[in-house]
């Protein structure tokens, strides 16, 4: 014994072995590092993706500013007449302004150096009124003291040489209605207020003359198909009302006329019908002995802003009451100090304005989010005029000394605030404030709609749906795998199992969305009778099957039962569906999805949460069964054996003992298979209807914060608000799976601790 002894340690010590345990041990170091390195560079990308998103998103959430950049008077030339209006075009390089005299001057808007001037053939008239200023709106519209109105078109255009280079913006003046001027008063009276609004047949035209009585013109247009030629003539339409009216505002295609008195009250006419105007309703804007100072259209002239003696600006739409009657209705207030509102400007491109009060204080404000960008006194007082550029990058006031000054405004995305990506909001058009997600139209005037609420609701509603079939098929059989299955027949199931994990999501989102989701819908009973039939002809079965002779029973080996039930599955299946259309010509007068819809009121839509869940419970099973089923079989068989010797039966032992001590696992399983479905893209984008709706309906569709960001980052601007807001969608499923999956680690090392004794 002790030569052997001898021999071994000799053996152990030889040159060979030292350097083999030396290479091992190298082997150890370097697999330890290694793996250390792996955890640290995954702790590292993910630390680097968050805060990578968050890079992307806090631009959202800066702070607006606004700063002169320059200050200049006009030439002495162009300081002799007296300024009626001012307008600035999108490159923020030329202003326009129109004098008294009847002449457009047009001048650098950065220096006020002097460029062209254009006179308008105002003939022995003079200029009575001019044209609030519309968004959008390119026409310049003027009321002259004879009745008459004459318009002009003001474009500007980006010039460039033949070689490609910039030379400039070219400002071009275009007469309307022929060169000629419109009468709009026979009377000849003077128009001291004066609007437009574009009519199917042409243009609709309207004044206010003497103390304010309304006169209106329609200017019909008929186009030669063959020659081109445009044909104009004259309609006047009598006004029903001899009311006395400071302003006057009409709706798009003169749906709605908005007439205000001195009083403050609002008169709203249904003007859709020219020849019978009629009154449709009248409220109060303001309280008593408060005014209104400045009423103007918004972007889309959907929206009337309306701003008072008390520094407050208040939007006013049309909405649906419930007797389905239009309805002009005070949406949302916003509050610029306390001194009456002197000039209202509103952007062209948002759902923005600028409102400067008689003291000078300027604000800047979106009635979508209800935000207050800016709110600072910039000016000694209230300017004469003032200016918004079409990108809103730009204000351009004159103050009563003649003095022009110009402001850089940095406003990027006034749309995003807490209340526009989380809470209600009352979108123009919609009866009640909704949370809705629309952030694209084929209309420049659209109110993009950012509400992630509804998102965030439909991936919630996908995952829950999912779960819900998956969790309790994926458990029970890693159960019955690793416990009651035979191994022969284990080592088959198991990979066939897991090898469905390897399916690409796309093939089944393609499956679910041209073949499932018509399916379901034409079998709509057939999938109630399977979920009904299949638990209960399994129950049904195991009970006969017990009480049949052991001899009988003993013919299939232990653990092989699941062999036979196959075939009782796919028998239960073809009968659940084969009874569908019975049951439907029984029960539900020959078609379920009508009778769904007709006699309870439930939506259907063929692509929706049941068959997401069918789909994506099919993708997420393989996961949350190959964790359970590891750590089932891993329970020590010496913990089983026990309790089988003490006396209890295998579904004790199951249920009491094994259970227990492998559910950190199965928690572990379950989490991970969550956090798949709530990721997942691919099947919920193929197999619903990608509405953004809430609604826990299991026959409507979803949109999920993955689905939305596959579809819509393609066509995203970069650096847009869209654009920023995707990417917050993103960082909101992060920080969703991040906090679930802490969570459930928690829950997990509780388990673990409370369950490790056994």
């Amino acid at each position: 014994m002790q030569d052997i002894s001898a021999l071994l340690e000799q053996e152990l010590n030889s040159p060979r072995m030292r350097t083999r345990r030396k290479f091992r041990a190298l082997k150890d170091r370097l697999a330890r590092r290694a793996i250390a390195v792996g955890g640290w560079s995954v702790i590292v990308a993910i630390t680097l993706i968050f805060f990578y998103l968050l890079y992307e998103v806090m631009p959202l959430f800066k702070s607006a500013s606004i700063q002169q950049e320059s200050s200049f008077e006009l030439p002495e030339a162009a300081r002799s007449s007296k300024i009626l209006t001012m307008f600035t075009e999108e490159q923020n390089e030329i202003a326009g302004l129109l004098t008294d005299s009847g002449t457009l001057v047009f001048i650098n808007a950065k220096n006020g150096q002097l460029l062209s001037e254009q006179q308008l053939p105002l003939q022995e008239a003079a200029i009575s009124s001019v044209k609030i200023k519309t968004p959008g709106d390119n026409t310049l519209l003027m009321g002259l003291d004879n009745g008459q109105a004459l318009a002009v078109d003001t474009r500007f255009k980006v010039e460039f040489d033949q070689q490609g280079q910039r030379l400039g913006v070219k400002p071009s003046v275009t007469r309307l209605f022929n060169g000629k001027t419109v009468s709009l008063d026979p009377e000849q009276r003077a128009l001291h207020y004066i609007t437009q609004q574009k009519s199917p047949d042409g243009m609709l035209l309207a004044g206010l003359v003497g103390e304010g009585s309304i006169v209106m013109t329609l200017l019909r247009q008929r186009t030669n198909a063959i020659t081109g030629e445009v044909r104009e003539s004259l309609q006047p339409v009598n006004f029903p009302s001899s009311t006395a009216y400071q302003r006057l505002l009409i709706a798009p295609d003169h749906h709605y006329m908005f007439a205000l008195r001195s009083n403050g009250r609002l008169d709203v006419y249904d003007s859709r019908d020219l020849a019978n105007i009629q009154l449709s309703h009248t409220l109060t804007l303001v309280e008593p002995g408060q005014k209104v100072t400045q009423m103007i259209f918004q972007l889309a002239q959907q929206s009337l802003l309306v701003g008072d003696s008390q520094g407050q600006i208040t939007q006013y739409f049309m909405v649906r009451d419930k007797h389905n009657q239009q309805q002009l209705t005070q949406i949302r207030s916003l509050k610029l100090g306390d001194a009456p509102i002197k000039i209202l400007e509103a952007e062209q491109r948002r759902k923005g304005f600028v409102a400067i009060d008689d003291t000078g204080r300027v604000g800047i404000f979106n009635t979508t989010a209800e935000k207050t960008a800016i709110d600072q006194p910039l000016l000694k007082e209230a300017p004469l005029f003032a200016a918004l550029a079409p990108r809103g990058s730009m204000l351009l006031v004159q103050d009563t000394q003649g003095v022009f000054q110009r402001y850089a405004i940095d406003n990027p995305h006034p749309e995003t605030s807490m209340k526009s990506l989380w809470g209600k909001v009352w979108y123009e058009g919609y009866s009640e404030p909704e949370y809705t997600w629309q952030s694209s139209s084929a209309s420049n005037e659209f109110e993009p709609k950012f509400s992630l609420t509804p998102l965030a609701f439909g991936t919630l509603k996908a995952a829950f749906y999912a779960m819900l079939l998956s969790v309790p098929l994926a458990v029970c059989g890693a159960m019955y795998t690793a416990y009651f299955m035979a191994p022969a027949v284990r080592r088959k199931i198991k990979p066939v199992i897991e090898l469905m994990e390897a399916l690409p999501t796309v093939i089944l989102g393609f499956f679910a969305g041209l073949f499932l989701a018509p399916f379901m819908e034409s079998h709509l009973p057939g999938v109630f009778t399977v979920l009904l039939i299949l638990p209960l002809g399994i129950v049904t079965f195991a009970f006969a099957w017990a009480q049949l002779p052991a001899r009988i029973r003993d013919l299939i080996p232990e653990g092989w039962h699941v062999v036979i039930l196959i075939p009782l599955v796919v028998v239960l299946a073809w009968l659940s569906f084969s009874l569908s259309q019975p049951m439907e010509l029984l029960f539900f007068h020959g078609d379920m999805r009508n009778w769904l819809s007709n006699d309870l009121g439930i939506d259907f839509d063929q692509r929706n949460a049941m068959v997401v869940g069918f789909a994506m419970g099919f993708a997420v099973i393989p996961t949350i069964y190959s964790i359970a089923e590891d750590a089932l079989f891993g329970v020590p068989k010496s913990l089983s054996h026990g309790s089988l010797a003490l006396g209890a039966t295998p579904w004790q032992t199951v249920v009491k003992v094994v259970l227990p001590t492998a559910s950190p696992g199965i928690f572990s399983a379950v989490m991970i298979g969550m956090g798949r479905a709530v990721g997942e893209t691919m099947i919920v984008l193929m197999a619903t209807g990608n509405t953004p709706i809430m609604n826990a309906n299991i026959f409507e569709g979803m949109r999920t914060l993955a689905a939305n960001i596959a579809v819509e980052m393609g066509e995203s601007a970069l650096g847009s608000s869209h654009y920023r807001i995707l990417f917050l969608a993103a960082l909101v499923l992060f920080l969703f799976t991040f906090v679930v999956n802490t969570l459930a680690d928690v829950v997990r090392q509780r388990l673990r601790k409370k369950y490790s004794t056994l």
